[in-house]
């Protein structure tokens, strides 16, 4: 199982949830933002994702695999069956998925792509690095940077010294405290494979350990790389053995330790809370300049608009440290974490209370939305507690992509769960407007809920549908669209809401509490008898409950 902190969400009674809650966004905000360390122990998955990452030329990859132990080997393989990948796509991760036999190994088959192979070879003490593919400024160093100077650029003046086989002879020789051998023996196979260099593999208390680092050497080689972990005796089920691992890996670009697609992200989120708290002051400033048609939701919306600011800013900060130093604040990031489970509860409880017409047409909520909110706002905030938890941990951990699809659908449920109170306001306006007497008035405010309902299914399929797809079919320096989307959308939802549900006295949803259900109905009695012949009515708005 990993070493990680998940747990706190899976016992003990809801009552318990808000001190562990807390206990955990402390926990999560000490761990490590680009600088990732990775403990299994009895694992037994064959194959196991550890990060993926988007470099620029110059970029580094320093991987340390500082124990593996692995179990009794039954057979005495051929080839290694143990050892690392790292592959590169150009484009979108989309394409980085591909059908694949679940007993086929990847450490033993050639491939056109643009691979890298460390094969562990426990018996002579070696690990065999394959290249596979036009990578030929992709430079392979045994042993890590060293810890002071920060610019990988040195190596590069390597593949002058060899034309042929990608440079690495010289490019190992100015490591000199790791020794190293390069094997001359061609290669078979129909795929493009350079000359092969093999790294030391050191044996200490019956565990294995090496390091190595990569260097981007020109545009050609900039791409996504994802960097995985094979033991290809777990392949067959029923005859796995479990083995321990603990890897280090340090990522980093010449601008930081940001991703490609993560370096806008810091100006990205500072100017979408500039945004978002420009919004909020104007929404503010109507509320105070129109004091009698103002309702308790109303400031709620407010707040959410605040909340949503203050997130963004601590999201933007974050991003900075994380660039600058690897990890975040740990301050700083509890806040975040803090913001971002009220924006999240605020918003969904924002929307199914205008949606169920609450403050505006009614001050009671029906027992089916109670229900409602019984249900969605505890899984929302859950949904995001998880998110959280699973983003503040290592990819590679047993359930991670497991946790991430659950959660992924939960929020899907949500959203559509949400929208129930919304039908149900259309479907009581649908029945009023033949029933109440005043058929243009109830179908200028059912034609706005309509409005209203479809402005959420616009936001929640952009946010959660277009902005993925988006996101796996980009290009993977540009996949920092996602977010800008995700904001956008969420912005321009806050506004289209704001503007349909502003407080002003001609508009047509907030002129719903001027009247009940109760006074309606004795409009029309009073009407068919011509008992009010000649007579008016008096608003009796100054009556209700205004903010």
């Amino acid at each position: 199982m990993a070493v990680s902190e998940r747990r706190g969400l899976a016992r003990g009674s809801p009552v318990e949830w808000g001190p562990r809650l807390l206990l955990l966004l402390l926990l999560l905000a000490g761990c490590s933002g680009r600088i990732h360390r990775l403990t299994l122990t009895g694992e037994k998955r064959a194959d196991i994702q550890l990060n993926s990452f988007g470099f620029y030329t110059n970029g580094t990859l320093e991987v340390e695999l500082s124990l593996l132990q692995l179990g009794p080997q039954k057979t005495e393989e051929k080839t290694p069956l143990v050892g690392f990948s790292l592959t590169r796509v150009r484009s979108g991760s989309v394409l980085s998925y591909s059908p694949q036999d679940p007993y086929d190994c990847p450490l033993q088959k050639n491939s056109s792509n643009l691979l890298v192979l460390f094969l562990i070879n426990t018996k002579d003490l070696q690990v065999q690095v394959q290249k596979y593919g036009d990578q030929k400024k992709l430079f392979i160093f045994p042993g890590l940077l060293p810890e002071v100077p920060s610019n990988p650029g040195p190596p590069k003046p390597g593949p002058s010294a060899t034309p042929k086989v990608d440079s690495v002879p010289s490019t190992i020789n100015k490591d000199g405290p790791v020794p190293s051998a390069v094997s001359q023996g061609s290669q078979q196979g129909p795929s493009r494979k350079d000359k092969e260099l093999v790294l030391d593999l050191n044996l200490h208390d019956n565990s294995y350990n090496f390091s190595f680092h990569v260097v981007i050497g020109s545009r050609a080689e900039e791409g996504q790389y994802s960097l995985n972990f094979h033991n290809c005796h777990n392949l067959i089920p029923g005859q796995e053995q479990p083995f321990n691992i603990s890897v280090m890996i340090w990522e980093k670009n010449p601008e930081g330790f940001l991703s490609a697609a993560e370096i806008p992200l810091f100006k990205l989120y500072m100017v979408m809370s500039a945004c978002f708290l420009a919004a909020g002051i104007f929404w503010v400033s109507v509320l105070c300049r129109n004091t009698y048609n103002v309702f308790k939701i109303h400031w709620l919306m407010a707040a959410l608009a605040f909340t949503k600011s203050i997130s963004l800013l601590f999201h933007s900060i974050n991003y900075y440290f994380i660039n600058s130093q690897g990890h975040p604040i740990e301050g700083l990031a509890v806040m975040h974490y803090i913001t971002h489970l009220l924006k999240g509860a605020l918003l969904f409880i924002t929307i199914a209370l205008i949606g169920s017409g609450w403050a505006f047409v009614k001050y009671i909520l029906s027992d089916k939305e109670k229900k409602i909110f019984g249900i969605v706002i505890p899984l929302q905030v859950l949904a995001n507690v998880a998110y959280i938890v699973i983003e503040s941990h290592e990819e590679g951990t047993s359930d991670y992509r497991l946790w991430k699809e659950i959660l992924f659908l939960v929020d899907l449920i949500c959203c559509g769960t949400i929208l129930l109170p919304v039908v149900w306001s259309i479907r009581h306006l649908q029945d009023a407007s033949g029933t109440d007497g005043k058929v243009a008035v109830s179908l200028a405010k059912l034609k706005l809920f309509r409005h209203y309902y479809i402005t959420v299914i616009c936001y929640i399929y952009f946010t959660r549908i277009i902005a993925i797809l988006l996101q796996v079919a980009v290009p993977f320096q540009w996949q920092w669209l996602y977010q800008l989307l995700v904001e956008g959308s969420t912005l321009t939802f806050f506004v289209l809401t704001g503007y349909k549900f502003q407080p002003a006295g001609d508009n047509l949803y907030l002129q719903l509490p001027q009247e009940d259900e109760e006074d309606v109905q004795m409009d029309q009695v009073m009407t068919d008898s011509g008992f009010r012949e000649g007579l008016s009515k008096v608003n009796k708005a100054g009556g209700r409950e205004l903010l």
